[in-house]
């Protein structure tokens, strides 16, 4: 069933109502071509998602009836912020998209020394701008209740003083070839938060390694390979979500 992600200013329980605005009216009318009496899902981005009626289709906004609240948890029993060091092109694009297809809670893009791409902060507004409709759109998608918070662009120095709002921090880094992500996740309870950083394509220096474990952070390998930038955190997120819907959904079955 479409479901569409609102304001939570936008759901009125004393009125049991929802107001829906902006693009996804055009969505509703000329793509999908709803009509009074349909059902949709629109949920307030808090983790609060409904069932409703449409009731009135307007030129600038949709009026929906609620009607039962939803109590189906899609989310990763962990809360994992992924710090994706810029990459260039539209890769970027990729990885917050399919990001929140595999349950990332939040993303934070940052520059370090072997960051090529240079924003200034018209591009950086405009980026995080595109990006938050893509995670929007990719929450919509694969029946997420909430969307991903997308940050502004920390530098190293601000990623690095973060370590202690987590749980486990992590850095993907290549030049680790004894410490596996399997190492730190198997013994790890749900409803944790945990951050792992990835480098820009041309991955950390030696300095920055250091630098990152003086901060707090645990450096790991990504499998015997040396992925793409844009591979490594799909492959981090991949692999949190079978240690913790997977294994543990076929261990809780037994």
């Amino acid at each position: 069933m479409q479901r569409y992600f609102v304001r939570a200013s936008d759901v009125d329980q004393q009125k049991q109502s929802v107001t829906i605005t902006g693009e996804d009216v055009g969505h509703i009318v000329k793509v999908m071509r709803f009509s009074p009496g349909d059902r949709i899902i629109c949920c307030d981005g808090t983790g609060n998602c409904y069932m409703t009626a449409i009731q009135e289709i307007r030129r600038d906004q949709v009026n929906c009836r609620l009607m039962e609240k939803i109590h189906d948890d899609r989310e990763l029993p962990v809360h994992v912020t992924i710090a994706q060091g810029l990459p260039k092109g539209d890769k970027m694009d990729l990885i917050v998209q399919k990001g929140t297809e595999l349950g990332a809670r939040a993303l934070i893009p940052f520059t370090s020394s072997r960051t090529i791409v240079q924003l200034d902060e018209k591009k950086q507004a405009k980026r995080i701008e595109r990006w938050n409709k893509i995670a929007k759109e990719a929450s919509e998608q694969s029946h997420r209740s909430i969307v991903p918070e997308i940050s502004g662009v920390l530098s190293w120095k601000q990623l690095l003083k973060i370590a202690d709002q987590f749980d486990l921090a992590l850095l993907a880094f290549e030049g680790e070839r004894v410490t596996t992500l399997y190492s730190y996740l198997q013994n790890l309870k749900g409803n944790l938060k945990i951050l792992v950083i990835v480098g820009p394509e041309g991955g950390f220096s030696e300095e920055e390694a250091a630098e990152a474990g003086a901060a707090g952070f645990k450096s790991v390998m990504l499998g015997n390979r040396i992925l793409r930038t844009e591979t490594a955190a799909l492959y981090a997120l991949s692999c949190i979500s079978y240690q913790f819907e997977q294994i543990k959904f076929i261990v809780g079955k037994n």
